[in-house]
C-alpha cells in the first residue's frame, strides 16, 4: 500500500473558494482541507487567480470567447491536465473537471478517480441551458466515468445511478464515500442580527428553502405546496442562479401568486448568494427546511441545516434517505417519478399535497422540530465529519496505485 506522505493528489473542479455556487465546491473546500493533513494536494480549479498556496486557477481560452459554454469549459480542462504533471493521482469532481481527468490519466499515465455529485444523464432539463454543449457535457462525463481507475458515488443512491447510467462499469470500481459538513462552521447561531435585516419574523413559524433555482431542486413544486401551509407560516426562499431565463420566469411568477395568496410579509425571498455565515443564522431560526429535490446524488444542504439543529422535510429521492433518517431527524415526502432521467414526479398534484402534508405536520408540533432538529445535529457530528471522509478518499486514491 502507497505511503500517504509519498503521494502528490491533483484535485481537479471547476468550483473553488472563492467561486463557490453548489455542493460540489462545498465538498472541495473542506475535503481539499482536511488531505492537507494527510498527503501532499494540489487544487486546479476555473476563474480567477487564488492566492491560496497549491490551487491554480485556469481562465477560459480566449480563442473560445463566445463560444458554447461546454465547449468553453474543454478548452479549460486541456489547460488543467496539463498542470497536473507530477500528480501520482488525479481526481475530478462533476462534468466540468472530468475531461482534465480523463486527458491527465492518459498524457501523464496516473490513475484517474472520478466523484460523481451528479450525473449528466439524469439531468436533461440541462439541454435547456447548454444546447448543443449538453452532447459535449455527457461525452465528458461518459468517457471520464467508464475509463476511471477508480469512482467515489456521494451515496448509494449515487452509486445505483452510476450502474444505470452506465452499465459497461463495473461495480467493484465504485466506491461509496459520504459529502461531509463541517460541525464547527455549521452550528446553530441563535444571533438575530440577519433574520431582523431579512425581514424575518421570530415569532412566526418558518419554512426555508435554500439553494439555486434549477429543475432538480423542485422549487416549483414547493412553491405551489406552500400554498396549502398554515395562514401563519412565514415561507424564506434563499433561491438564486437561474440556469436559465425560463425557469427564473417561472419562479418568477410562482412567487407573484404565492404573495398574491398570502399576507404581504408571508414571502421572504432572497435572491442573491448570502455568507456562510448569514445562512447559518436563517438555518437555525427556521421551525423547519425543506428540501424538495427530484434529482438529489446526496444533498449537501440537508447535513447543512441538520448542523443548524433545524428539523428537515425532504424528498425520499436520491442519496436523500441515507442523510435524512425519516422520523428521526425529519421527515421524508415519498415521489414515485418518470423513468426518463428527468426525476419528474409521476403525479405532480400529489407531490405537492404530500408534500404540503408533510410541512404541515412539522409546522403545527414545535416540540417535534425541536426533537428532530437535535437528532439531526448529533447525526451529522457522528456520521459525517470531513475527517473521517478525507481518510476514506486517501484509501481510494491507494487502491489504484
Amino acid at each position: 500500500m502507497a505511503d500517504a506522505s509519498s503521494l502528490r493528489v491533483d484535485l481537479l473542479t471547476r468550483e473553488y473558494p472563492p467561486e463557490v455556487y453548489g455542493g460540489a465546491g462545498v465538498h472541495l473546500e473542506y475535503l481539499a482541507r482536511d488531505l492537507r493533513r494527510l498527503t501532499d494536494v494540489r487544487v486546479h480549479c476555473f476563474g480567477a487567480p487564488r492566492t491560496e498556496e497549491g490551487v491554480t486557477a485556469y481562465p477560459e481560452p480566449a480563442e473560445l470567447a463566445g463560444g458554447n459554454a461546454a465547449l468553453r469549459t474543454m478548452g479549460v480542462n486541456l489547460a488543467m491536465a496539463s498542470g497536473c504533471e507530477g500528480a501520482s493521482v488525479v481526481h475530478s469532481h462533476t462534468w466540468y473537471a472530468n475531461f482534465a481527468g480523463h486527458t491527465a490519466k492518459l498524457l501523464h499515465g496516473v490513475p484517474h478517480v472520478v466523484t460523481t455529485h451528479s450525473l449528466e444523464p439524469l439531468r436533461p432539463w440541462k439541454a435547456e441551458q447548454l444546447g448543443g454543449g449538453y452532447a459535449l457535457s455527457s461525452f465528458c462525463e461518459r468517457t471520464a466515468i467508464e475509463h476511471a481507475d477508480a469512482i467515489i458515488a456521494v451515496s448509494g443512491g449515487m452509486r445505483r445511478d452510476v450502474l444505470k447510467a452506465y452499465p459497461s462499469v463495473h461495480p467493484d470500481r465504485i466506491h461509496v464515500v459520504y459529502n461531509g459538513i463541517d460541525t464547527a462552521l455549521y452550528a446553530p447561531d441563535h444571533g438575530t442580527d440577519v433574520v431582523d435585516r431579512l425581514g424575518i419574523d421570530r415569532n412566526r413559524p418558518s419554512v426555508v428553502f435554500v439553494g439555486r433555482i434549477t429543475r432538480q431542486k423542485g422549487l416549483p413544486y414547493l412553491m405551489r405546496a406552500c400554498h396549502d401551509l398554515p395562514a401563519d407560516t412565514q415561507i424564506i426562499l434563499l433561491a438564486g442562479a437561474p440556469d436559465t431565463p425560463e425557469i427564473a420566469a417561472e419562479v418568477a411568477a410562482l412567487a407573484d401568486d404565492l404573495r398574491a395568496a398570502r399576507d404581504p410579509d408571508g414571502v421572504v425571498w432572497v435572491s442573491e448568494m448570502l455568507p456562510k455565515h448569514e445562512v447559518i443564522q436563517v438555518l437555525t431560526h427556521a421551525t423547519v427546511f425543506v428540501c424538495p429535490s427530484v434529482y438529489e446524488p446526496m444533498g449537501i444542504v440537508n447535513l447543512e441545516a441538520m448542523a443548524c439543529e433545524t428539523a428537515v422535510v425532504a424528498t425520499a429521492t436520491g442519496g436523500i434517505p441515507e442523510v435524512v433518517a425519516d422520523g428521526e431527524t425529519g421527515l421524508l415526502v415519498p415521489i414515485e417519478q418518470v423513468e426518463d432521467g428527468t426525476g419528474t414526479p409521476v403525479h405532480p398534484e400529489k407531490f405537492v399535497a404530500d408534500l404540503a402534508a408533510t410541512l404541515t405536520k412539522v409546522l403545527r408540533d414545535p416540540q417535534l422540530a425541536e426533537q428532530m432538529g437535535k437528532a439531526g445535529r448529533r447525526r451529522a457530528v457522528e456520521h459525517f465529519s470531513w475527517a473521517r471522509i478525507a481518510e476514506d478518499t486517501l484509501n481510494v486514491y491507494r487502491s489504484v496505485l
